[in-house]
């Protein structure tokens, strides 16, 4: 019987093949109490199991080669970091030590309240990380309880299969990928995962979110997946299967049409130029960005170098890192956020800060790193060191008012001072930038442009500042629209605002990259869009195909609709104009 299931695209594309089921953290746990006589071996069980696991991540660091290593291998290094974390070791130890508790009991116990405060997180991109605790801590449950979990997770990634499980950790991904994997089905897991951020760029179809996956298809179930409509279909009839056969086809055929546009200039219909620019956290995705023809990296987000190890890192290890963007870039700009951590993650980066209630309205961004201005100071003196080898931006996440800015810029003076001292060489310019994702920097933009010379709107975080909602709360999902006409005219102040500045401007949040809101950004005046590489060529595509100057003087009457729906319809009409379609 066909059955139809709803989830999240982490990954786009369609993809079929037999379903495996792979379930790590579905495993028996023993709740009872121990004797005092079996304290000691349970400890030596547990031990042991740490160790394999450990192994485990070792050999599979060992097995990649090429970018695979440098990409994959960061996110088995820090899964191996964890491992060898004092406090989850010691935590654990105590509780089968001191509590009786058996190894699987203190597992469990051990990610369930490292689970209950990565849930507690208000930032999605960290909120995410709490994947990493619960894949580390479900490898050491499976070498606990299954000795032969390395050969049923090599049988779980047979050429031809769909994986379906909770979540899938990245090394684990890795390996499946290399092995023929055709695609993801998690019933947990987030967009913003390092899973996948990995499944983007090994362009394979996953789902997250998909409730009841685990429950409801069984081994070897053929399933195709629908990650453009956010669909698994178990049980495909012959017209499914006839439409994945047509998708294919198309697909072959767009992907051939598209590659064209890879070395094109992005130029409207009427011959605006418009600058589309890549964010990246990983090697693979420069690659990724230079191939598609990106004008250059419009984010890149520097808290990944933090959070992949215990401590923070050297002035020269993120020296090294920034340079390796700026050289794989070939002379193109870079931009480089500073570190973007709250109170809730600090801790992972080597800084003590008290919890707090709301991370999300807390010490995060520029006012973490004001905070910490020795450890700024070493974060902005990496960047002017790598800022000789190419052309380098700075931009500051997280700023409220024109005081921030000041603060950064003197930081900087003296960053300058020091490495002068030491005989370092340094850029001639560097350009400081405001994120503008705080409903009150977006509102006085015109004071922040006093300081700032570009700009660079945030959406995810403005949008749900904005609107008061989570955007990971479903019960939410009408009222965290990027179509509210509030939200979207503080987006069009901003931009308008930094045109009259005539100073850059770019836009780099989700929407940036999702073809349904380019014609409405270009009616704003947005001329620099920033987003995954691997939408690059469809946005390069859709501007291809709309005039600017119609948009642009569509745009007062958009921006005077009273709902979402409204806004929409507008939309609609002014395109469906320009190209006889009503698309938007």
């Amino acid at each position: 019987m066909r059955i139809v299931l709803k989830g999240t695209p982490a990954a786009r594309g369609m993809t079929l093949g037999r379903a495996r089921l792979v379930q790590p953290s579905i495993l028996a746990v023993d709740m009872r109490m121990l004797e005092d006589a079996e304290v000691g071996p349970e400890i030596e069980r547990l031990h042991k199991a740490i160790d394999t696991a450990r192994t485990e991540l070792r050999e599979l660091r060992g097995k990649l080669h090429g970018a695979l290593a440098r990409e994959v291998g960061d996110f088995i290094d820090a899964h191996s970091l964890l491992l060898d974390d004092e406090e989850l070791l010691r935590g654990l130890d105590d509780l089968v030590s001191v509590g009786h508790y058996t190894a699987s009991a203190a597992l469990k116990m051990q990610r369930d309240r490292l689970a209950a405060v990565f849930d507690a997180m208000n930032d999605p991109y960290l909120k995410s990380r709490g994947e990493d605790i619960d894949q580390v801590i479900g490898r050491v449950m499976s070498a606990l309880n299954q000795p032969s979990s390395r050969e049923e997770r090599k049988l779980a990634s047979r050429v031809g299969e769909i994986v379906v499980s909770d979540t899938v950790a990245p090394a684990d991904m890795a390996g499946m990928a290399g092995q023929g994997m055709l695609g993801v089905i998690a019933s947990a897991g987030s967009i913003y995962s390092h899973s996948a951020i990995l499944a983007r760029s090994f362009n394979l179809p996953m789902l997250v979110g998909t409730r009841d996956a685990l429950a409801t298809i069984n081994d070897d179930d053929l399933v195709l997946i629908d990650a453009e409509l956010g669909e698994v279909i178990v049980h495909p009839t012959a017209q499914d299967l006839a439409r994945y056969r047509q998708w294919q086809r198309q697909a072959a055929a767009e992907g051939r049409r598209l590659a064209a546009l890879a070395t094109a200039p992005t130029l409207t219909r009427d011959g605006a130029h418009v600058r589309l620019y890549a964010n990246a956290e990983l090697a693979g995705d420069i690659t990724l960005a230079r191939a598609r023809g990106a004008d250059g990296i419009g984010l890149y987000r520097s808290e990944f170098l933090f959070l992949r190890q215990r401590g923070l890192p050297s002035e020269d290890e993120q020296f090294a890192a920034y340079r390796d963007v700026v050289l794989g870039m070939g002379g193109l700009p870079v931009t480089i956020r500073t570190l973007d951590l709250g109170a809730d993650k600090a801790d992972s980066a080597g800084l003590a800060l008290r919890g707090e209630e709301n991370p999300a309205l807390g010490v995060r961004g520029i006012r973490l790193s004001l905070r910490y201005a020795d450890i700024f100071s070493v974060q902005l003196r990496a960047i002017l060191r790598a800022a000789c080898y190419g052309p380098v931006r700075i931009l500051i996440p997280m700023v409220t008012h024109l005081g921030e800015l000041t603060a950064v810029r003197n930081l900087i003076k003296k960053a300058r001072e020091d490495l002068a001292r030491q005989g370092q060489e340094l850029p001639e310019r560097l350009d400081i930038g405001a994120m503008i994702e705080v409903p009150a920097a977006a509102i006085s933009v015109t004071s922040i442009l006093a300081k700032a010379d570009f700009l660079a709107i945030g959406t995810n975080d403005l949008a749900q500042y904005v609107l008061a909602a989570d955007r990971n709360n479903d019960a939410l999902d009408g009222i965290y629209d990027p179509l509210q006409p509030a939200f979207l005219r503080l987006i069009a102040h901003v931009i308008a605002s930094a045109r009259r500045a005539k100073k850059p401007v770019s836009l780099c949040g989700e929407i940036a990259g999702d073809t349904q809101f380019t014609a409405l950004l270009l009616a704003m005046g947005l001329e620099e869009f920033s987003m995954h590489p691997g939408q690059l060529l469809q946005v390069r595509d859709r501007l291809t195909k709309l005039d600017c100057a119609a948009l642009r003087r569509a745009a007062p009457r958009l921006f005077r609709a009273h709902t979402r729906d409204e806004v929409e319809e507008r939309l609609l009409e002014v395109v469906a104009k320009q190209e006889g379609c009503g698309e938007i």
